[in-house]
């Protein structure tokens, strides 16, 4: 990857155990949901279809949710610089790779982390656990763009 153009992307997803946890609770809320509902309709004799139609409505939205989870990248990567979406902590959630002045891992709350810190103070946290990738292809990816985007050249 190093020589990158502008409209290379590199896009990490969120992994399927994170996913399928994120829609599990999801499911467990609109299941109490239709149960308030059904118990209110069964106490105020009201139509059986208004808990169809929440059913329904809550089916929909799961499937919407799993797609858009499925399709949204945790981590974007491009030639000028990154960005992290859908991670709790994660501190600056953009910036340009010559505005990253260091990059380590450590460990944060018993997951495998990367560090990146900006020159203005601010860190970027990326738990690696929650990306669908490999650990060690991930990592070269991003000491290519951070070369590439320093302009450092290997030896």
């Amino acid at each position: 990857m190093a020589g990158m153009s502008a409209a290379v992307l590199s896009d990490y997803r969120l992994a399927t155990p994170r996913m399928a946890r994120l829609v599990g609770g999801v499911m467990v809320l609109s299941a109490l949901i239709i149960f308030a509902v059904t118990l209110v309709t069964a106490v105020l004799r009201g139509p059986l279809a208004v808990v169809f139609a929440v059913a329904l409505l809550a089916v929909i939205g799961l499937v919407v949710l799993a797609a858009w989870l499925r399709s949204v990248p945790v981590v974007r990567f491009t030639a000028e610089g990154y960005r992290v979406r859908l991670v709790r902590g994660a501190g600056a959630t953009r910036a340009r790779w010559d505005q990253v002045t260091e990059a380590a891992t450590a460990h944060r709350a018993g997951e495998a982390c990367i560090i990146l810190t900006l020159a203005n103070g601010s860190t970027t946290t990326i738990p690696v656990s929650l990306l669908d990738c490999d650990r060690e292809a991930f990592v070269r990816d991003l000491q290519e763009r951070l070369q590439d985007g320093q302009r450092l050249r290997t030896l």
